[in-house]
């Protein structure tokens, strides 16, 4: 990632947050809705777990300037997730689902740039945690 894709997802990302009232529930009402195959793994309160989405999400978007530091942060949250049941194919969902949200959240602020540099981070990100949680022989294309 280059700098201005890091810079595009940390102004926009602070712009989600300015917004933010509704983002936890659209994103894992959309999660939900489009990969039911992950319902499961949610047996917890889901207002709780909404409250850590930005939060989590904040943490490794203001951290992407320092991946030495946030990659091995991000692989010991996917590792955490594997006890849950996260799988690796789950990561596409997820990440459909954060664009969506994302989207729907900034609106006319979603530019095709903004979408791209999301995409970018979100595979970067995913990759490592992929490869942190079940090895790089599991990542996805």
């Amino acid at each position: 990632m280059d700098a201005e894709t890091i810079a595009l997802v940390q102004r926009s990302f602070d712009k989600v947050v300015a917004n933010s009232e509704f983002t936890e529930q659209w994103f894992y009402a959309d999660l939900l809705v489009s990969a039911p195959q992950v319902k499961p793994l949610f047996k917890g309160n889901m207002e709780e777990q909404g409250m850590k989405f930005l939060p989590t999400l904040g943490m490794l978007v203001h951290s992407l300037d320092d991946l030495v530091t946030v990659i091995p942060i991000a692989g010991a949250l996917a590792r955490r997730h594997v006890e849950f049941g996260v799988r690796p194919e789950h990561y596409d969902a997820v990440g459909a689902s954060l664009i969506r949200t994302l989207e729907r959240s900034l609106a006319a602020e979603f530019t095709p740039e903004v979408r791209t540099a999301w995409e970018d981070a979100y595979t970067t990100l995913s990759a490592a945690m992929i490869e942190a949680a079940y090895g790089a022989e599991e990542e996805l294309d």
